[in-house]
């Protein structure tokens, strides 16, 4: 029910942010940042009076949130924190943001374009300063400066049923990709489960190709190289690697016997009871199958989370990202006692241990889900926000974080798509050299300065 904020939406909210940053650039130039705005000063103050927190935890907000509430008004007895839970957090939230009531502290919705945050959101500081203390300070941040913090963070890899493992007789996680469908292929022949489940019908969980960029080649900059290669669907390359191991997974046979009739909430309980061995997910879902299995008569320690399938000088990599960005509504009128609520949640909640996610603050340590997924010796690799990749993904219309062509390698691989992988490569490769070519440097600032408006004098520093 409650799945991840996907990974992939901080880059495309910050996508618009570069085409008007550089429209500016052609006309005017942009205003001075104030002191505020660079060191989040106007939330400075004593903390004091009733803060409404908004929040999409409908299944916490009358008992943890309650609890961190209470723990917080005994450090800031002047505030007082109330919750309201919307079901459809981001439709509810959009409309309410055309007011000034969108509560005091808001998760930003995944709509909200980064260069607007500025007219939405209190400032929290600047980005490079926050970085020191922080993790994803980038991933709300324009023009230098943060304006959401992350909730938790979310490492990359495959939830795994430990037993079906076991009864496969798998004793070694896999390190490269034949070695991982060589594993699904026992899991098919020696146990009664479903290999590696896709979840192609609800979609989202699907794209977990692009989610894993990074983990091939443990480079930070992996997004950054694929929006600047022409074809990144080329054989050696990571987005090939990763898509083509979704496809051969399917060719082997190792998928649901119809995909088109998964169902999101029913894997829970199918990979709990080890009708499922293998799903491709962010560690925030480690708790919810173990839930799952517990709610089934079994126990927690039957679910693993193991990285994907791919070492670097013998280590694995995990690509991580934060979830929700907690900000500060700039309509607030008690904006210290918001502050003091964000600082104290990100810092001394504990909420990203109760999630299973990855801390916020650095040098916090990884919670108990994620014990046996750190003995690996896995890394975790905090990726470097590339705007331009969503700004060619776009214009190419291919989507790296939608289910659609995800799914066509699917259909592809099981026969139902008279495509064969090339094929739909071939295509992939052709689209996104046409869209990455108008958005060559010299391009985009050809394209942007002429229709951009000029002002009456130009500063060209």
């Amino acid at each position: 029910m409650f799945h991840a904020r996907h990974p992939r939406l901080a880059a495309a909210a910050a996508a618009t942010a570069v085409v008007l940053t550089l429209t500016a650039a052609c006309s005017s130039g942009s205003d001075d940042t104030s002191d505020d705005a660079a060191t989040g000063g106007s939330t400075a103050g004593t903390p004091s009076g009733d803060i409404l927190v908004l929040t999409n935890r409908t299944d916490l907000v009358d008992s943890k949130l309650k609890e961190y509430a209470a723990t917080f008004e005994q450090k800031y007895p002047e505030v007082t924190v109330k919750f309201e839970a919307l079901t459809d957090y981001e439709g509810e939230v959009k409309t309410r943001m055309s007011t000034k009531d969108y509560g005091d502290v808001l998760l930003i919705p995944n709509s909200v374009s980064a260069a607007d945050y500025k007219d939405f959101f209190e400032p929290l500081g600047k980005t490079d300063e926050l970085a020191q203390k922080y993790h994803f300070t980038g991933e709300a941040a324009f023009d230098g400066i943060t304006y959401g913090m992350a909730t938790f963070g979310n490492a990359n890899g495959m939830v795994y049923n430990k037993d079906v493992f076991t009864k496969a007789g798998i004793t070694d996680l896999p390190t490269t990709p034949e070695q991982l469908i060589s594993d699904l292929q026992a899991v098919k022949d020696k146990t009664d489960a479903i290999p590696f489940y896709t979840n192609y019908k609800d979609g989202w969980p699907l794209t977990w190709p692009q989610n894993l960029m990074g983990a091939v080649s443990g480079d930070k900059d992996a997004g950054v190289k694929m929006a600047a290669d022409d074809a990144p669907w080329t054989s050696g390359k990571e987005k090939y690697t990763l898509d083509s191991l979704l496809y051969d997974i399917a060719k082997a046979g190792l998928i649901e016997p119809d995909p088109t009739t998964t169902n999101w909430e029913s894997s829970k309980n199918l990979i709990g009871t080890g009708k499922v061995a293998v799903m491709a997910l962010g560690s925030w879902a480690v708790p919810q199958m173990q839930d799952a299995a517990t709610k089934a008569g079994g126990s927690a320690d039957s679910i693993g989370f193991m990285p994907a399938p791919f070492q670097v000088d013998g280590k694995f990599t995990s690509p991580i990202a934060g979830d929700y960005k907690n900000a500060i509504n700039i309509n607030s009128k008690h904006k210290a006692a918001a502050r003091a609520w964000i600082d104290w949640f990100t810092a001394d909640s504990g909420f990203y241990d109760f999630a299973g996610g990855l801390p916020t603050v650095i040098g916090q340590p990884a919670p108990a889900t994620l014990k046996d997924f750190e003995a690996t010796g896995v890394q975790y690799l905090e990726m470097t926000p590339e705007p331009k990749l969503t700004l060619i993904d776009n214009q190419a219309e291919i989507g790296l974080s939608q289910p659609d062509y995800y799914r066509q390698l699917v259909d592809s691989a099981r026969g139902a798509l008279k495509q064969s992988k090339d094929q739909i490569f071939e295509g992939l490769n052709k689209k996104w050299a046409a869209a990455h070519f108008l958005f060559r440097p010299s391009k985009i600032w050809s394209l942007l300065c002429l229709s951009a408006p000029r002002a009456e004098s130009t500063s060209w520093r």
